[in-house]
């Protein structure tokens, strides 16, 4: 299949360094409110990328639960291929594509989990159903079929049918804490914006820097 003329032309306001807030995670909390105020489909959506000592890549859209100075958090099985992926190598890369703004921020950074006490506090504002999925699923691992799945779900079910759902030891969050973070806005003839921040380490300022499309 030649896909050779599936193709747009980006048209949108441009992106200037004057544009950009000095905090990158400012500047992002402008853009997601946005996307939240365009309609856009699952804004807190992110592409996850890890790879462990084999340097295998592997790629899942996961959902961004928290944003602030710290970092980006998202929640997930501690035994499945990403988080034991991210115990061999915490580096790991992020992305929001929400191209109906013709925008996309990418970032890199160092992954690391969250405190117990702030997963159980996610966990518990969860719907009970979330709740109980986070305990049926061995994520990543092979499972004969979905009958066997539900009927793992209905075991646990009668295992909390008469009380609240503890949080399950192998479950929580991880915190990204990002060493860039690059703004892309889609321009004519593919001529696009990007502009990227980062810094060496914690206590330095960010630099800003316009990257060639």
């Amino acid at each position: 299949m030649d896909l050779g003329q599936i193709r747009r032309d980006y048209v949108s306001g441009p992106l200037r360094r004057a544009d950009l807030d000095p905090d990158p995670l400012i500047q992002f909390e402008h853009w997601f409110r946005q996307a939240m105020e365009a309609g856009i489909s699952d804004p807190s959506a992110m592409s996850l990328a890890t790879a462990g000592h084999d340097l295998q890549v592997t790629l899942r859209t996961v959902l961004l639960k928290r944003f602030d100075a710290e970092g980006f958090v998202f929640y997930t099985n501690y035994e499945s291929t990403k988080a034991r992926q991210i115990a061999k190598n915490p580096q790991v890369a992020l992305l929001f594509p929400w191209l109906d703004l013709n925008r996309q921020v990418k970032i890199t950074g160092l992954a690391e989990r969250v405190p117990q006490a702030e997963s159980l506090k996610y966990f518990l504002s969860r719907p009970r159903g979330s709740q109980l999925g986070a305990w049926v699923s061995a994520q990543s691992r092979p499972i004969r079929s979905r009958d066997a799945l539900l009927g793992k779900l209905k075991e646990i079910q009668q295992r909390f049918a008469s009380g609240d759902i503890s949080l399950p030891e192998f479950w929580g969050g991880f915190r990204v804490r990002p060493k860039t973070i690059e703004f892309w806005q889609g321009q004519p003839d593919r001529l696009h914006d990007r502009f990227r921040y980062r810094r060496d380490a914690e206590d330095q300022d960010w630099l800003i820097e316009r990257l060639a499309p």
